[in-house]
């Protein structure tokens, strides 16, 4: 009987383990695509739009406008100190400008609350500080002695009043509508993207599959040479 080399046997071998198994073959995951749009879907809903950003600048604006306002006024009737205890501490509604700064304030703290940190899309929270801060303003001209005060008896109703009209308009006019039509495109762009990535994945299981048969027949056609080259030869 005459036996085939070991050298055959071990090249045999060494050929059978340099073929990627099945396992191997199915350890590449290809859902990493998917991830992959999930994680730039997150990114892209996580940051604050250009125009909202320009929204709550022109909101700090209006309270540091106001404020600057005040404080001339203050300066203009004799000094901050003097005036500031007669207008805080003995507030009167009928002679004071502190109330339209707390105006401002509050105008600010609502918007700044609702479009920047809680990134409200409706527009009832710029509707709630126009009419309350319109309703106010009308109610003080009418009713208070403002006028008879100087200048700065009209130029602070009137400023807060246009103000927050602005502040209306831009949100209303500019910023819902952009985000609205930014976040229409990306949805697009998304699925779009994974429809591609859907076929491609598709593509990738069955090339897969015509893969691990291949490997399969290679294997059995070495296992059956290495059987063949294993019989005795008489």
């Amino acid at each position: 009987m005459i036996r085939v080399p070991a050298d055959t046997e071990n090249a045999h071998s060494s050929s059978m383990e340099s073929c990627p198994s099945l396992r191997d073959v199915h350890s590449i995951n290809p859902t990493h695509l998917m991830a992959r749009i999930e994680s730039y879907e997150g990114r892209e809903k996580k940051g604050i739009s250009d125009v909202r950003r320009t929204f709550c600048l022109f909101v700090t604006f209006d309270l540091l406008f106001i404020t600057l306002l005040w404080i001339i006024e203050l300066n203009v009737k004799g000094g901050i100190e003097t005036t500031l205890e007669k207008e805080v501490l003995h507030y009167d509604y009928s002679s004071s400008y502190f109330d339209i700064f707390l105006l401002a304030v509050f105008r600010f703290k609502v918007l700044i609350l609702a479009y920047a940190m809680c990134r409200l899309r409706h527009w009832w929270a710029i509707a709630f500080t126009t009419a309350v801060t319109s309703a106010f303003l009308l109610a003080k001209v009418i009713i208070s002695q403002l006028f008879s005060q100087g200048a700065f008896g009209y130029v602070l109703p009137i400023i807060s009043f246009i103000l927050a009209w602005i502040e209306t308009w831009f949100l209303d006019f500019k910023v819902l509508p952009q985000e609205a039509e930014e976040e229409n495109n990306i949805q697009t762009n998304l699925s779009g993207k994974k429809k591609k990535n859907n076929l491609t994945l598709v593509s990738f299981n069955f090339s897969q599959l015509i893969y691990s048969i291949l490997v399969f027949s290679g294997s059995d056609e070495d296992s059956e040479e290495k059987q063949d080259s294993e019989k005795p030869i008489v």
